[in-house]
């Protein structure tokens, strides 16, 4: 499996990160073209759902809880993260977002998400 870079867009001067590009958020940034990403692809459907996202608000005190609730919508949805399962297969990859908190965001949760998935389809 291949390492999975975290890039926050506002930071990001395309060159960031290895691999395949891929936004993983529902809204696209604000402020930012879509020339200046260099993406891959852009995942809207990888992205916690409306409701979950609005919940959450990026309050940390709430992120055990978001990630288990963006985990399950995950789970129910495989096809949305294959892309991204099939490009770590293949080498490294970049998972780009746009929260300011870099720490308590959706692409931290599913780099976490994909390492625990893959791990166990790994053989040994």
């Amino acid at each position: 499996m291949g390492v999975i870079t975290l890039t926050r867009v506002y930071d990001d001067d395309g060159k960031a990160g290895r691999g395949p590009r891929f936004l993983v958020e529902r809204l696209w940034p604000r402020g930012v073209r879509r020339a200046d990403l260099q993406l891959s692809d852009w995942l809207k459907d990888v992205a916690p759902s409306n409701e979950l996202r609005r919940w959450f608000g990026h309050e940390p005190e709430k992120w055990d809880e978001f990630r288990r609730r963006y985990f399950a919508e995950l789970d129910e949805r495989p096809e949305a993260w294959a892309p991204l399962r099939q490009a770590t297969a293949a080498g490294d990859i970049t998972l780009l977002y746009s929260a300011r908190d870099t720490e308590h965001n959706n692409a931290v949760a599913l780099r976490e998400y994909m390492t625990a998935r893959q791990a166990k389809l790994v053989p040994r």
